[in-house]
């Protein structure tokens, strides 16, 4: 299965990515991560790595082979892509646990991120997972990658939702997208401070559709831990990951 984690910039996606990720280790899976937020820099120390992964953007000659590359039919020579086969230099592995990273933005004046998104978009379509392997993937905040067919090659689209009105009306954007391109979504609820506040998300997101499959709760631990560069492994929002988990494994 390949999920996409996406929703509004600095609604958690990066932090719901990391909690899957290692509750999907406790279940014997091996759990690839592609890390495909060009501006978040952070993805490989949450998840326990002491560096991040060589960007596959490099493996194909960087932004600039990838702009030259942009008409013919394939950046990358590979038919299929099996995890085991991705060299040494592009990808960490701890104990089942697996990350890539397509590129980032690293300077100013370097132009837009469309190269990246078409890579992202080529490296998942080739992506050949095997029995007991899932991708998670954290996307890029918006819907842009909609618009660049990314998500044509995800099974599930799970949508991260904080307590703020533009939160709740990109859920409403992605769920039409998603329901464009026939694909499974559902939504998790982010950084709720009350069962009040939780209700009224619920309702609004009911509204729009939306197949609402966990909540998080404003969780102390994963606030500490996140000063640190870090995502707890225990406590309410680990545990609330673990049910998510569950719920996509089983539709």
């Amino acid at each position: 299965m390949k999920i996409s984690v996406c929703g509004k910039g600095g609604s958690g996606k990066s932090t719901v990515t990391t909690l899957l990720a290692k509750q999907a280790i406790l279940r014997d899976l091996k759990a690839l991560v592609v890390d495909a937020d060009d501006s978040n820099s952070g993805l490989y120390q949450m998840l326990g790595f002491a560096s991040p992964p060589t960007p596959l953007m490099e493996l194909v000659g960087g932004k600039a082979g990838i702009k030259e590359k942009m008409g013919q039919q394939s950046l990358m020579t590979q038919t299929r892509i099996h995890t085991e086969e991705i060299a040494p230099d592009f990808i960490r592995k701890q104990n089942g646990l697996m990350l890539v990273g397509i590129g980032k933005i690293l300077q100013a004046l370097e132009g837009c991120a469309c190269p990246m998104g078409v890579l992202n978009r080529e490296f998942l379509k080739k992506l050949s997972l095997k029995n007991g392997e899932i991708a998670i993937v954290d996307m890029e905040a918006g819907v842009e990658h909609f618009g660049r067919g990314i998500d044509e090659n995800i099974d599930h689209v799970l949508v991260v939702v904080e307590p703020s009105f533009d939160s709740l009306n990109l859920a409403g954007r992605i769920k039409t997208l998603a329901a464009g391109m026939q694909k499974r979504v559902s939504a998790v609820l982010n950084k709720t401070p009350s069962d009040e506040v939780s209700r009224k998300m619920k309702a609004a997101l009911a509204e729009k559709g939306l197949d609402i499959i966990g909540t998080f709760p404003s969780d102390p631990q994963v606030f500490e831990a996140s000063m640190a560069g870090s995502v707890p492994a225990s406590g309410v929002a680990f545990d609330t990951a673990g049910k998510v988990l569950e719920q996509l494994l089983a539709q």
